[in-house]
């Protein structure tokens, strides 16, 4: 084989269209949604301890409802960042919106309804 015959050696990520960056802006959405769908996940995981503890030591905690409800939405948002993760342009800001709404429906008909 000839150095010819060699492709030439860039960075994983760097090919063809990968160099653009994405705007301050878009990362920072991207940085917010990521941060809410990381407190969706403890607050599921909260409510899921507190069912637990509840049960176990005979005070009412949050329903069966409830607790599905915040199951639901911290799967939702993970699944939506993980979208606006790898995505650019429309498709992720989409995705960061998704999770903003996600939280905000689950806020409204589990904490604040």
């Amino acid at each position: 084989m000839s150095i010819d015959e060699y492709e030439e050696y860039t960075e994983p990520g760097t090919g063809p269209g990968r160099g653009r960056r994405r705007s301050g802006v878009a990362r920072g959405l991207q940085a917010f949604s990521g941060a809410v769908a990381a407190g969706v996940v403890v607050l599921a995981l909260v409510v899921i301890g507190t069912a637990y503890l509840g049960g176990r030591r005979g005070f009412p905690g949050p329903g069966a409802m409830s607790v599905g409800a915040h199951i639901a939405a911290a799967v939702a948002v993970v699944v939506a960042q993980r979208f606006a993760d790898h995505r650019r342009g429309a498709a992720a800001v989409a995705g960061s919106v998704a999770v903003f709404l996600v939280t905000i429906v689950l806020l409204w008909t589990q904490w604040w309804g």
